[in-house]
């Protein structure tokens, strides 16, 4: 489950040597006047953004803010945003390297991030790049930052080759994450810290879950070859696209036939080991993929739950276009006493709010939004949740505890602490080991799986 607690970007507690976002707060800025289908409307569409992020927001509460009538240029803007925050330590390494002295707009601040992040990406648009940039920083603050942007970006283009060359020798900006991120990695996977990085700067694939209530897996792969959309099985019920599309141009996607989901959070309701008849807790539910998934495999008497209520929402819309039913509940799962019946669950999902770290390469700003301190509060909250919910699962149930993240601490360490505390619980081997921690690669994302027994 992505923890959708408010974050805070902290540039300075990455970077403060080239840090040049001045901590006052942004100047007020007309409405921009710019071409509506022009590049530079959507560098400052992906800049805005990006300052809202700087600011504590994250990406997609930002980019739903993005005001432009035409979808090219909302996506042309998301994915200018979504490239600046996975390279933004690299962006910020090179404008600390191109100017004298910080710049007092944080927008202008962030569509320099943006324009460099195109013009390394569009290397053969160089001259429109720098074009449109200037004519964006123009509507900003009276335009007195032009000319300081058009001299950062040629001056970029010049000197390139010596700037690359010397962010390569900063890990920061080589490698796009935080220092105490990186020092992280290389304490848990020392051998292949850096292939892990570099996966969680990439590209995420796009995975379908066919509704095996409606067809079989094969079927739908049928619907999607004749809709001219590759893809490969991957797990029982997976399908793994060639290249993303929209969810418009999957066959039967708003009749429920098919589902949007990462194959690694599909391995949660097949490890559950469901059978009809069952009492099922989902304890963090929100948006409710794995509680369809859940429904789809076995028909049981599934109780989702989630904190939010705007999240519980979304859950509801999930089910309902898939024709599935569930009690959905607002409350918080560390609080038994405010929706739990009294009768002992058979098994329970225990998807509990993390930092995140697999799933990084969909939500490039939570690297540059966390702090290290708030994996010891996810902890926390992962141990309290725990604690809750072990007296609702009766004997000989099973609990599966889960997180898309791949820091220890969250993962092998906390539930290896949980059994130290609890002699009724027993780790059940998966796939032969003791436990499950995917990371991140071509065909998934970074997810652990832990499933506890609850001695008879």
């Amino acid at each position: 489950m992505l923890n959708s607690t408010p974050l805070r970007l902290h540039p300075r507690s990455c970077r403060q040597e080239i840090c040049t976002v001045s901590n006052r707060p942004p100047r007020p800025h007309s409405v921009p006047q710019l071409p509506p289908d022009s590049l530079a409307q959507a560098l400052l569409l992906a800049s805005q953004s990006v300052t809202s992020v700087m600011q504590g927001r994250n990406l997609t509460e930002a980019l739903a803010g993005a005001r432009s009538d035409l979808p090219s240029i909302r996506a042309q803007a998301q994915d200018i945003a979504y490239g600046t925050l996975r390279r933004y330590g690299w962006g910020d390494f090179i404008l600390g390297r191109l100017l004298a002295r910080p710049l007092p707009d944080p927008l202008v601040h962030a569509l320099l991030l943006a324009a460099l992040y195109r013009l390394e990406s569009r290397p053969d648009q160089s001259h429109t790049v720098v074009d449109q940039a200037v004519a964006a920083v123009a509507t900003i603050a009276g335009g007195r930052f032009k000319g300081v942007a058009n001299g950062v970006l040629r001056n970029y283009l010049r000197q390139r080759e010596q700037l690359l060359a010397a962010a390569n020798t900063d890990p920061v900006a080589r490698d796009w994450h935080p220092a105490w991120w990186l020092r992280r990695l290389q304490a848990a996977y020392p051998a292949d810290w850096q292939r892990i990085a570099a996966a969680g700067n990439g590209q995420p694939p796009m995975t379908l879950r066919a509704n095996t209530r409606r067809q079989s897996r094969d079927v739908y792969a049928h619907a999607l070859a004749e809709a001219g959309i590759g893809a490969v099985p991957v797990g029982a019920s997976g399908l793994l696209l060639e290249k993303p599309v929209g969810v418009e141009q999957l066959p039967g996607f708003f009749e429920g036939r098919v589902s949007v989901q990462d194959y690694g959070a599909q391995r949660a309701a097949e490890l559950l080991d469901l059978a009809d008849g069952l009492r099922v807790l989902d304890a963090c539910s929100a948006p409710g993929g794995k509680t369809a998934h859940i429904l789809e495999l076995a028909q049981v008497q599934l109780l989702a739950l989630d904190a939010d209520a705007k999240r519980c929402q979304r859950v509801e819309e999930n089910l309902a276009r898939l024709s599935l039913a569930a009690t959905v509940k607002t409350a918080d799962a560390r609080r038994p006493e405010d929706w739990w019946d009294g009768r002992s669950f058979d098994r329970i999902l225990a998807d509990v709010p993390c930092s995140a770290a697999g799933v990084v390469r969909r939500h490039p700003d939570s690297k540059w939004l966390r702090r290290e301190s708030d994996i010891a509060q996810f902890a926390t909250v992962q141990r309290q949740i725990l604690e809750a919910l072990w007296p609702c699962l009766a004997a000989g149930g099973k609990l599966l505890y889960a997180t898309c993240s791949i820091f220890p601490e969250e993962n092998r360490l906390q539930v290896a602490k949980f059994l130290k505390r609890h002699t009724d619980a027993q780790r059940l081997p998966i796939a032969g080991a003791e436990d499950l921690q995917l990371l991140p690669q071509d065909d998934h994302d970074g997810f652990y799986y832990a499933l506890l027994q609850k001695r008879a």
